[in-house]
């Protein structure tokens, strides 16, 4: 199959994109695999197709668009805001279903509203499957958002590095749930092989104690001052890594965040359900829910049924690179995705750009909802 062959939908969502005012992009389907391996997470990577170029740089067939698109607007340099949408294969290695099949879908970039780029995003989402001819009373729509569970994290004052490990796993509930099993009885056996006067000053985050400690030992070693890792740096990573290891969260913490994570109900009851949540807690969610609820309100403005959606507290995607907004639409007793997309504000920047820019995007599984029609068509 080549990138060239005949797209579904095309015509339908070539008029959709047009009229949502977006440009249609081309990229490369070889491309380079650093920013991937960078940016999209270890469930992602596993399924890349590698190959190496003649200059041994690691290359890939495109698994998405949504990266790919993304370094082609800071490679150009164009003005923002701006809307790209994109049709045409991918390439993924996977359990079930062909390796190469076709996505379409749309990244928004630089619009500085949010909440509005958020609603347009799922807005657009819903409108290219009805564009496809699917009857959205036949779709169970979910929607989470990182950012509400990252500021949980913060408000139960967890170490930086436990936030960053829970971070990781969220939309993968198994290693979340592995990582709240750890989280509660603690890592103190993950210390050992360090010695008792570094440990202490660790635990006591005697951080120009330990330099100079360590400083001495890599003297005594007759390791040069450039050999890798400053004694600084050691000492500000054996810090965190102490604190990581030996935090625990109380009983009635890990409770709390257990009944975050248990909130699943229709997206017009989300919002109440979470601020008694942390009322009742004593805790501080910031502006996350402010902007959860202000998205709510575009969502409306967008013509988006509230009551249709389902948020789920405990709900990822599993790539990397998300940080806001998170949302699939399936069929029915399915748990495939026909759409999926979410807000990733920080990869531009990991890409090249010199500034941040919010970005927000969907992809359309055309494959599967050619196969959803043809089941109901039976």
């Amino acid at each position: 199959m080549s990138d060239t062959a005949a797209i579904p939908f095309e015509t339908a969502l070539d008029a959709l994109f047009a009229a949502r005012g977006t440009e249609r992009v081309r990229v490369p389907i070889i491309q380079p695999a650093e920013p991937y391996l960078d940016t999209a997470g270890e469930a992602f990577r596993r399924r890349i197709f590698m190959t190496r170029g003649e200059a041994g740089e690691n290359l890939c067939l495109r698994p998405d668009f949504t990266v790919p698109v993304c370094r082609d607007h800071v490679a150009r340099a164009q003005q923002l805001p701006r809307r790209y949408s994109y049709l045409g294969l991918v390439f993924r290695q996977r359990t079930g279903g062909p390796a190469e099949f076709f996505q379409a879908g749309i990244e928004d970039l630089g619009e500085e509203n949010r909440a509005t780029a958020d609603a347009r995003a799922l807005a657009d989402a819903l409108a290219g499957l009805a564009a496809c001819g699917v009857d959205e009373a036949a779709l169970d729509i979910v929607l989470g958002d990182q950012g509400l569970f990252e500021a949980f994290l913060r408000a139960l004052g967890l170490p930086e590095g436990w936030q960053r490990r829970l971070i990781r796993t969220f939309g993968h509930d198994d290693q979340l749930e592995a990582a709240l099993k750890a989280l509660a009885s603690g890592g103190a056996a993950r210390l050992e092989g360090v010695e008792p006067e570094m440990l202490d000053l660790a635990r006591q985050r005697e951080e120009g104690a330990l330099t100079r400690a360590i400083r001495r030992r890599m003297d005594e070693a007759g390791l040069p001052p450039h050999a890798g890792r400053s004694p600084g740096e050691i000492a500000a990573r054996l810090i965190e890594k102490v604190a990581v290891a030996e935090a625990r969260l109380s009983e009635a913490s890990l409770g709390l965040l257990r009944r975050f994570l248990a909130v699943d109900c229709p997206l017009t009851e989300a919002a109440d359900r979470l601020r008694a949540l942390a009322e009742e807690a004593g805790l501080d969610l910031g502006r996350a829910l402010t902007v959860f609820e202000t998205r709510n309100l575009a969502l409306l403005a967008a013509d988006v049924d509230l009551a249709a959606v389902r948020y789920r507290a405990a709900f990822g995607r599993p790539i990397d690179y998300y940080t806001g907004l998170v949302f699939e639409v399936r069929a029915h007793g399915s748990d495939q995705p026909l759409v999926g997309g979410g807000r990733y504000d920080r990869m531009m920047t990991m890409l090249g750009a010199a500034d941040p820019i919010p970005a927000v995007g969907f992809s359309l599984w055309l494959d599967r909802i050619g196969d959803a029609l043809a089941g109901d068509a039976r």
